[in-house]
């Protein structure tokens, strides 16, 4: 019960710090305000961002239940994972932990929308607000794809709940710009402080759990395969 909830509580909060790191963050920002701009009712706004963010979610939970079924799937895999994850977890966490501190850089090609593609599912309403959170969810920057392939994907992989996790982890996502779509929805004016606040929050979360992901990769290194412990 216990390894249930802390995996669940990682993969909650993994989602958070994907969504509040600069690249997500100032996407999701910009389309529910162009999705506030495009609606006048305060309750639509709101609902556009819910379908929003129920897009996000959808997106990683699908995609985590494709990479995660489809190893699982063959034996040869699910076998060569059951005897070697523990041991590959470490180097994985030590590396996702050094792309987050920034000591490591990548470059990841995500998906692109074209401007009046863009257009037509902020009016398409909620559905359409759907839609962009289930695309935008697929433009994976350095962070996220480290959070997402090198630590969600290890850590459902090495957990009973599997591709529950990333459904957990879509929800983690969704959390802030849900948040900032009720801001919206009441008109709170004091919009771009908080966004600066979640930026430098941001900041200091992101080193602390980077730091954190070294010193337990660490751990598993030596506990599994330099045997120190």
């Amino acid at each position: 019960m216990i390894d249930i909830v802390i995996g669940f509580g990682s993969a909650l909060w993994l989602g958070i710090l994907t969504s509040i790191s600069p690249c997500p963050l100032a996407t999701n920002i910009a389309a529910v305000s162009f999705i506030s701009k495009k609606i006048t009712h305060p309750v639509f706004v709101f609902i556009s961002g819910l379908a929003y963010t129920l897009g996000r979610m959808t997106a990683y939970a699908v995609l985590g239940w494709i990479i995660i079924g489809s190893l699982l799937s063959v034996p040869q895999v699910a076998q060569f994972l059951q005897k070697y994850m523990a041991q590959a977890l470490g180097p994985i966490l030590i590396i996702t932990g050094l792309v987050l501190l920034e000591k490591i850089k990548i470059n990841i090609a995500g998906i692109v929308l074209a401007h009046k593609y863009h257009n037509r599912l902020v009016e398409a309403g909620a559905p359409g607000a759907f839609l962009l959170g289930l695309v935008f969810a697929l433009a994976f920057c350095p962070v996220s794809a480290a959070l997402f392939f090198g630590s969600l994907i290890p850590l459902s992989l090495n957990s009973n709940s599997g591709a529950w996790l990333a459904l957990v982890y879509g929800a983690g996502t969704g959390l802030p710009v849900l948040i900032f779509a009720v801001a919206i929805a009441l008109g709170v004016s004091s919009l771009s402080r908080w966004v600066h606040w979640i930026t430098r929050l941001e900041l200091y979360t992101r080193s602390i759990t980077g730091i954190v992901f070294i010193l337990v990769g660490g751990y598993y290194s030596g506990l599994y395969i330099l045997k120190l412990f």
